[in-house]
């Protein structure tokens, strides 16, 4: 990696905190070409909310977060990398949703004292949900015990690496039919991509803006 400052968690405050972002230019730097990135006018009634899980912890002196490998058998976004977190129940916030899907996915069951901040509502056409990424920490690596029936694996990527250009690969991928530019993560030999990416790109460019890289 290039010599660069880290981000900290001060850091992470200050990118949560900085007014009139502009999330969608964040979000096309990452995004499969071509993709929508607005709800189709055609689609009727309206797109279900969910929240997804950025938990960061500390580990061998790098701020550091979860990703899993989503099952084959699940309904949408089978087999990709993605952050815990899923859908809304009855009555629940985009916190209380994130954290309870973190809790049935990884075991890892927090209370929202943990929460930092969020980021931008972003909308996913394939599964037609407005995701919002909710930032939570704690002070030290959880024990990960994945629900096998979600959870294929789980991976780790620290705050460095998400602002640092040399994780980042684009190619012409062939996806169900349809010819993209894909530009994605390199985490551990698996490339990060499609939803998850375009999420973790506003925060890795707000991470940018703060450390002025």
């Amino acid at each position: 990696m290039t010599s660069r400052p880290l981000p900290t968690l001060e850091t992470v405050r200050q990118a949560l905190a900085l007014p009139d972002f502009d999330a969608e230019s964040a979000w096309r730097k990452m995004a499969p070409r071509p993709r929508a990135l607005n709800r189709a006018p055609q689609r009727t009634g309206a797109a279900r909310p969910a929240g997804v899980l950025i938990l960061l912890y500390p580990k061998e002196g790098q701020w550091t977060f979860v990703l899993t490998r989503r099952t084959e058998n699940l309904r949408h976004h089978r087999g990709q990398i993605s952050l815990p977190g899923g859908r809304l129940e009855a009555g629940e916030t985009v916190v209380e949703a994130a954290l309870r899907e973190t809790c049935e996915e990884l075991s890892v069951c927090l209370d929202e004292s943990v929460i930092l901040g969020q980021l931008t509502q972003a909308y996913l056409p394939v599964s037609d949900y407005n995701v919002t990424p909710v930032v939570a920490t704690v002070d030290h690596r959880p024990t990960f015990i994945p629900d096998p029936n979600e959870v294929a694996a789980v991976h780790e990527m620290t705050l460095a690496m998400l602002v640092d250009d040399g994780s980042k690969v684009e190619e012409p991928w062939t996806f169900e039919g349809f010819e993209l530019e894909v530009p994605y993560y390199r985490v551990e030999e698996q490339a990060v991509w499609g939803a998850t990416a375009i999420m973790l790109s506003e925060f890795e460019w707000r991470l940018r803006s703060v450390l002025n890289i």
